[in-house]
């Protein structure tokens, strides 16, 4: 069954009006994609332009890890956005982005996708998705000159499986592969993102159902910031997208930074 990444057949799934919005890019393999994207936005390319990658070499996630990205079984994009939100609002972009993942992978035959805060998604108790924004901010203003969006999905598990570090944890949306599912994910991920972009990131029109999808309300978690680490219950999650924990010793708390872990 073929399932190869191709800019024409991900366009055929788009709207004519978001047609017009997007620059679509295709590449077999890159180092990352959201350095390509970069590159490409200190040159002055606009709004809407999107890179996807059949593997990378050197991909990213959060707090400076690699991110796992072989070649043929998964999708990493970046996209690049020059919203006009202060810098404090740019974490929405990450937060629109995983209820985009979700609804996207629903629409191509996944079940039940779930977020953990605050960039993670979650299939049958795997991490199948991780989201990473990076931003440039205008001093002057304190508004993003522009941001990269990056996503990395584990559409279908490696041939010789996932290694030894990860196995435990990461986990692919698919079993089987599906015609033209790659591009069909792509396409279904950019009209749900702009479908919440268009709608005003700084109205949060999405926090409700990012809400809704999370993991980690109800559990206890450890929260990690830098070198310390906490056990604590989630109590919520603020229309911020913030958690709200209570820790072991009682203490309330608000965690806007950092990341949680939990046993599935």
């Amino acid at each position: 069954m073929t399932d190869f990444l191709n800019a024409e057949n991900i366009a055929l799934s788009l709207s004519e009006k978001l047609k017009d919005k997007v620059l679509i890019k295709v590449f077999g393999k890159t180092d990352s994609t959201n350095s390509l994207v970069r590159s490409f936005a200190e040159n002055g390319a606009e709004e809407g332009l999107f890179v996807v990658a059949g593997e990378q070499t050197a991909g990213r996630g959060r707090l400076g890890r690699s991110f796992y990205s072989p070649g043929d079984t998964g999708v990493y994009m970046s996209l690049l956005l020059r919203p006009e939100i202060k810098a404090a609002e740019s974490v929405f972009i990450t937060t629109a982005a995983a209820v985009a993942v979700c609804r996207a992978l629903e629409e191509c035959g996944a079940k039940a996708p779930e977020i953990k805060w605050v960039n993670d998604i979650f299939v049958g108790g795997k991490k199948v998705c991780g989201i990473l924004t990076e931003a440039s901010i205008d001093p002057s203003s304190n508004k993003l000159s522009y941001a990269v969006l990056g996503v990395g999905v584990n559409i279908y598990a490696p041939d010789s499986g996932f290694p030894e570090e990860i196995k435990n944890i990461a986990g692919a949306v698919f079993s089987e592969r599906k015609e033209n599912l790659r591009n069909k994910f792509c396409a279904a991920f950019l009209s749900e993102f702009f479908d919440v972009y268009n709608n005003g990131m700084s109205l949060k029109s999405h926090t409700d159902e990012y809400i809704r999808r999370s993991i980690v309300i109800g559990k206890q978690v450890s929260v990690i910031s830098g070198d310390s680490v906490r056990s604590a219950f989630v109590d919520g999650i603020t229309e911020n997208c913030e958690l709200k924990v209570t820790y072991e010793n009682g203490e309330k708390g608000v965690v806007s930074s950092g990341e949680v872990s939990l046993k599935i």
